[in-house]
């Protein structure tokens, strides 16, 4: 009887070891396969330049990103979405395709304006780049503005340049090709800019009632369409007076001035694994720990 209990004990131990090993061998494919899918995307998350943002009456750690990157010139923030980005612009429109803003090669890129305009956004249009990616982040979110109710609730953004905020006024959303000429020709000068904005409010999907003429300041952000080879989405906006994020709430994930969210996000997932492990452990010894302590009451009645 005694040796019966004892073979049940150690088969036990035996399938909770195997148990152990199928689970942590598990645990280490899926952390791997997360690991892998997330180097490409936390790069290119807008909290991991949070602290660069230059605010109201203080710029320092934003000089500090641009002497890390010289091209770097601004600051694109789209409010009620993830677009929240510095600016750079390239000597072409091919360098920071699969360049970092701090120079570094990276598959998602940047957030860059076409080389042809000016970075003082005098020119009559400006186009900024950035790739289409999963997950909301560069202009992921772009995407979004394709559905009306979501085009009609994102109004404004604002764009920081020269030591200046100045507002975006979204008013147009259009689905074009990558290869059309005319959107995409920047820099648009004398009776052309009505033949543009003219084109550009035809093509559009969706339009806002506000007054844009050619005296403004138009700023386009393209970003690839997923349902087109060459298609591309197009978020059209006009410059004016800076104005409140109306989707800004203080939150208890922001202390200190910066999002703690964000900060939580930007931990490796492999000191998480390592916390995950460490978890287990504890709990794995804690049982062990019981059984011995049932193991060694029954010898006690057993004598």
């Amino acid at each position: 009887m005694r040796f019966g209990r004892k073979g049940i004990r150690l088969l036990d131990s035996i399938i909770n070891l195997m148990v152990l090993l199928l689970f942590l061998a598990g645990t280490a494919v899926g952390v791997y396969a997360l690991w892998d899918s997330r180097q490409l995307y936390q790069e290119a998350e807008a909290e991991r330049y949070e602290q660069y943002k230059p605010t109201a009456g203080d710029n320092l750690t934003f000089n500090q990103l641009r002497q890390i990157n010289p091209d770097v010139f601004g600051w694109l923030t789209v409010y009620g979405t993830h677009i929240d980005y510095p600016l750079v612009q390239g000597e072409d429109n091919v360098t920071y395709v699969n360049t970092s803003v701090t120079g570094e090669s990276l598959l998602s890129g940047s957030i860059f304006l076409d080389y042809r305009n000016r970075q003082d956004f005098s020119d009559f249009n400006s186009i900024i780049h950035g790739h289409h990616m999963e997950r909301q982040i560069m202009f992921g979110d772009i995407g979004q503005f394709a559905q009306k109710t979501y085009f009609e609730e994102h109004q404004y953004g604002n764009l920081y340049v020269d030591g200046q905020d100045y507002g975006i006024e979204f008013f147009a959303f259009l689905h074009a090709d990558a290869y059309d000429r005319t959107i995409y020709s920047p820099a648009i000068t004398g009776e052309g800019r009505q033949d543009y904005l003219e084109y550009l409010l035809d093509a559009a999907m969706y339009t806002r009632q506000i007054s844009v003429g050619t005296s403004d300041h138009l700023v386009l952000l393209s970003t690839c369409a997923s349902d087109a080879t060459n298609g591309r989405h197009i978020l059209a906006g006009k410059l004016g007076t800076a104005v409140e994020d109306p989707f800004r709430k203080e939150t208890s994930w922001e202390f200190g001035g910066r999002n703690l969210r964000g900060w939580l996000r930007r931990i490796p997932v492999w000191l998480w694994a390592i916390l995950l492990l460490v978890l287990l452990l504890v709990i794995v010894k804690r049982k062990k720990d019981r059984k011995r302590k049932d193991a060694s009451n029954e010898q006690k009645k057993e004598k």
